[in-house]
């Protein structure tokens, strides 16, 4: 039987992880992108290049979307696309912080449709299919029941908490921040926070792979307008993310005027 699009990306990201350990905390080149886009490491381009041949070799036909490879239309035409990022928080793994994570998703007309987040320091990995449930180390996921918004853990950048972006009003939440973006979505789906945003624009590596692991723990999760998530846009971005519980999600969309 055929290998699953799932236990494919499984298996990719340990070996990434192997990779990034012998890179963690040791000298290595590091390079800025420049344009705002932060830094890329030695360890970014070599766990690029494994990804890419490692499931290309197994799935030809897929199209291809990562960070740290120049991106062209093909994508657009194939019927499934890999969405990849070889280290999301690589500001984290180059300070020596074990937050950095490896994202991986399979994307099928604009929709998840397998996904892996694993952080090889802290040996987590969590994995979706549609339907099939988030889980963490083979623990099922659900995210966090709480319903209002006052002393809610949010995970969000601090440049995010100024009044003139909130038109609502700034909720009284209490706000967290952690470097790779689908670590975030994944701390959401596992209940240690109640939600997570984003108010600028998201690059669709960092957060496809999270998206539905915090969708299958039975999260909302959508662009900053309360709009569903598409991926494999020509662009590769979305308008910003917002994952919660429905009742906390419904509330932070109201305080944003959406």
């Amino acid at each position: 039987m055929p290998e699953s699009d799932l236990s494919l990306l499984r298996d990719a990201a340990l070996e990434a992880g192997r990779i990034a350990r012998r890179y963690f905390r040791a000298d290595q080149q590091v390079w800025d992108k420049g344009g705002g886009q932060g830094p890329v490491s030695e360890a970014d381009l070599e766990i690029d290049r494994m990804l890419r041949e490692r499931l290309s070799a197994a799935r030809p036909a897929y199209g291809w979307l990562s960070e740290e490879t120049e991106d062209n239309d093909e994508r657009l035409s194939a019927a499934r696309v890999f969405i990849i990022d070889p280290i999301d928080g690589t500001r984290a793994f180059v300070a020596g912080q074990t937050t950095f994570a490896h994202s991986l998703a399979v994307a099928e007309n604009g929709r998840v449709v397998a996904a892996v987040v694993h952080l090889p320091l802290r040996e987590l990995t969590y994995e979706a299919t549609p339907g099939g449930g988030a889980f963490l180390n083979g623990r099922r996921l659900a995210v966090s029941e709480r319903a209002g918004l006052e002393g809610a853990q949010v995970l969000a950048p601090g440049k995010q908490m100024v009044p003139e972006l909130w038109p609502g009003g700034l909720p009284a939440f209490e706000r967290h921040f952690r470097s790779s973006l689908a670590y975030r979505l994944c701390l959401v789906a596992e209940g240690r926070f109640d939600a997570m945003l984003t108010l600028r624009d998201a690059w669709e590596w960092d957060i496809a792979a999270g998206t539905l692991i915090c969708t299958e723990a039975a999260a909302t999760v959508t662009d900053r307008f309360g709009q569903p998530l598409r991926f494999n846009s020509p662009g590769a971005q979305t308008a910003g993310v917002l994952a919660a519980g429905p009742a906390i999600h419904a509330g932070i969309l109201a305080h944003l005027g959406s």
